[in-house]
């Protein structure tokens, strides 16, 4: 069996986790390039943790100047088996206040120009995406949730968005009126690199604010949504400590298939691999391609 290692990536106003013990920082190196910043790697009962601050200390990266791609490999390099994704988001529903998490269990794909997959010319790779959240990790981040009266909102949809810019009155008003709940910037490419890489992926979306749509509710802005970020940090670090601390010793199997999403996906023959692009995915699908 897996060891279980649980990862955390955080995003606005969460750039630390908050009861780490035996605490390491280290810069692993990625082929896909820098990631945002060196991992910390530390224990939160006995599960081991390892934290990601997604735009950098300081908050040095766009969400469109991420790069998604190292992030990830370097989480799997550090044997990450379930990654939860903590972001600031807005919602598009009124019930879906600023200050309640959102565990989202859909998302739809509004980005141009990102690298959003590991795979490409030389090593096509398909795999299943229709439940992109882990049910099993979600639920017990629900647990978590319940266990430290944390109030959570089960299930929704987020739009990513490409950004840097918020949303237009327009957009924001069609995203409303197609039925999604919350929107953001980062967490979708997260969650599909994730299943390429065989991590099971969770969401926990922290409502900053009301978007543009809603008719009492000003331009969305930077210092509004900093502001909610900084004051859920600290229930934000609760609910993972608690998460954490309940976690299995080993690797559960994914309903949704996370944990093999790479069976069946390679298309490309053996003989028609591209050296360079395979030598890149040692990490990522070496369970596949050394098979």
């Amino acid at each position: 069996m897996t060891a279980a290692v649980l990862g955390v990536i955080g995003g606005s106003g969460v750039y630390d986790l908050p009861g780490l013990e035996d605490i390491r920082e280290e810069a692993i190196g990625s082929p896909w390039g820098k990631p945002s910043d060196a991992l910390r790697f530390g224990r939160i009962g006995s599960t081991q943790v390892v934290f990601l601050a997604r735009h950098g200390r300081g908050h040095r990266l766009s969400p469109s100047g991420i790069n998604y791609r190292a992030n990830i490999d370097v989480l799997k390099r550090a044997g990450v088996t379930d990654l939860v994704a903590i972001s600031a988001c807005g919602s598009f529903r009124n019930e879906l206040h600023p200050g309640l998490f959102v565990l989202v269990d859909q998302f739809v794909d509004r980005t141009h120009g990102r690298a959003s997959s590991f795979f490409g010319n030389g090593c096509v790779a398909h795999v299943p995406f229709a439940h992109p959240v882990g049910p099993i990790l979600r639920r017990r981040i629900v647990d978590a949730a319940a266990a430290e009266e944390i109030a959570v909102h089960k299930g929704g949809t987020y739009v990513c968005m490409e950004g840097p810019q918020f949303s237009s009155l327009a957009e924001s008003k069609g995203y409303k009126a197609a039925g999604y709940d919350v929107i953001g910037m980062t967490n979708l490419p997260e969650a599909k690199l994730a299943r390429e890489a065989e991590i099971t992926f969770a969401t926990i979306a922290m409502v900053t604010d009301f978007d543009c749509w809603h008719p009492s509710h000003d331009d969305v802005d930077v210092a509004s949504v900093v502001a909610v970020a900084r004051a859920n940090a600290d229930k934000a670090a609760r609910l993972v400590a608690r998460l954490a601390r309940d976690f299995p010793a080993e690797r559960e199997e994914c309903p949704a298939g996370s944990h093999r999403a790479l069976d069946g996906a390679i298309m490309t023959a053996p003989s028609h691999r591209d050296a360079e692009l395979v030598a890149k995915l040692d990490a990522v699908a070496g369970r596949v391609l050394k098979a």
